[in-house]
């Protein structure tokens, strides 16, 4: 049953993390029910659709450490169904000031699922199969992205914005549901007998250079994400339409590198080797696609699918690696902190590019600026080889057939840090 029940685990931390995206990431395509229905100005109604990435910002962390100290079920289960009377207490009154006010605190609430389900995949599953379960676990982002954009704006059009509203209002709290009846939290180590607490993954430079090679990932990522629509529109003639179908389906396809990445991280036994490479490959294709950009053609459009793909592709790797080398007293704060560094730079970046974009060069400078992010990245990940902590600790998979399990499920403290490897990795790795 425990090697069944893992996959279990899984399915419902991605059903409740596409539930909260779908929330997130789908208000966007609403942006024109909402503006005819509430009689707001494209300024206030980007405005309200910003609310919930706002609260998600400022309370990453904090359910990160709620689910550190009271574990993941519990933080999950709460959290998504707050989001969810959240929404529907917006529903409840009128105005811009009220709508994103609580939107904002929807999305406050919705944030229990990003760190507490990261935390399910670490617990549930042996280091040999964390980068696939993670990898399929950040498939939920583009998952619920697509289905916000497949089913909200038909409810919307013919029910009006607020109908639209209660679509994700009930994912939550159906997902709340899911998770306080099924999911269970992974077994832990047993606490120290003298009372200590586990010191601080902080106190080596390692994580710090994750997380600001992620931020710096994040902002590629972004920008070829966010203008592409608009690339194919005014600089190949596309239209609107036919460019959002295409790009939709290249998301797809860029949510299942995810698996194939975080697998071959687990057979390589490695996950900021592969980062490392991948910001390499960020960087060629991006690269390829400014100097294609510069002279025009089809080919461009080649590059801008490859870089669709190329861009995303590692994120899974960061997250585990992360949450490896905190170990379970500390990877909820630490996947709070990683998050909160992507969605600040994510929120940064575009702004930032549209500029760009508007003034001389274009998107041949953006896109050339975008090429050199990765080689930074590249150069702040740090060094992992096969005699790293990670590679080298056993584990109780149950893909070894004849190992016995003292537990119904892995324990995050097959992680690094858990066996005071924070120091050891710090000292070889971190190079």
């Amino acid at each position: 049953m425990g090697g069944n029940r893992r996959w279990l685990m899984l399915a419902i931390g991605m059903c409740a993390q596409l539930a909260s995206c779908v929330f997130l990431y789908g208000l966007a395509y609403l942006v024109p029910v909402l503006r005819a229905d509430e009689g707001m100005s494209l300024a206030q109604a980007g405005t309200v659709v910003a609310c919930p990435t706002f609260g998600l910002l400022l309370t990453l962390v904090l359910w990160g450490a709620a689910a550190d100290r009271w574990g993941e079920r519990r933080v999950m289960a709460v959290g998504l169904a707050l989001a969810g009377g959240a929404i529907v207490v917006a529903l409840a009154g009128d105005g811009a000031v009220w709508l994103g006010s609580w939107l904002a605190v929807a999305g406050a609430c919705s944030a229990a699922v990003n760190a507490a389900s990261g935390r399910v995949v670490i617990g549930w599953f042996a280091p040999e199969q964390r980068g696939l379960a993670m990898g399929m676990r950040q498939m939920a982002q583009p998952l619920g992205m697509v289905a916000g954009a497949l089913v909200l704006p038909p409810i919307g059009t013919h029910a009006g914005f607020r109908a639209a509203l209660i679509f994700p209002a009930a994912l939550c709290v159906v997902g709340a549901v899911l998770v306080a009846l099924i999911v269970r939290d992974p077994a832990r180590p047993a606490p120290p007998a003298d009372g200590t607490k586990p010191a601080s993954p902080y106190d080596s430079p390692i994580l710090y250079r994750i997380h600001a090679a992620s931020a710096l990932l994040v902002v590629s990522q972004f920008v070829v994400v966010s203008f592409a629509a608009d690339y194919l529109v005014s600089e190949h003639g596309w239209t609107a339409t036919t460019a959002g179908r295409l790009l939709a389906s290249v998301q797809l396809v860029a949510a299942g590198t995810r698996i194939v990445v975080g697998r071959w991280s687990d057979v390589v036994g490695s996950r900021l080797g592969p980062m490392r490479v991948l910001c390499a490959v960020s960087a060629v294709v991006v690269g390829g696609l400014a100097l294609t950009a510069a002279i025009g053609g089809p080919v461009a459009i080649g590059f801008l699918l490859l870089a669709s793909v190329a861009t995303v592709s590692w994120n899974g790797l960061a997250f585990t690696a992360v949450a490896e080398i905190a170990g379970s007293a500390w990877a909820g704060r630490v996947m709070g902190i990683q998050n909160t560094g992507q969605n600040l730079t994510a929120a940064a970046g575009p702004p930032l590019f549209g500029v760009i974009i508007g003034g001389p060069g274009g998107y041949v400078v953006a896109y050339s600026i975008c090429a050199v992010i990765p080689v930074l990245a590249g150069v702040l990940t740090p060094r992992q080889d096969s005699l790293s902590a990670y590679a080298t600790t056993p584990s109780n998979s149950t893909s070894t057939p004849n190992r016995k399990r003292s537990s119904p499920s892995p324990e995050v403290s097959s992680a690094p840090s858990d066996m005071s490897v924070g120091n050891r990795a710090a000292g070889s790795d971190a190079k």
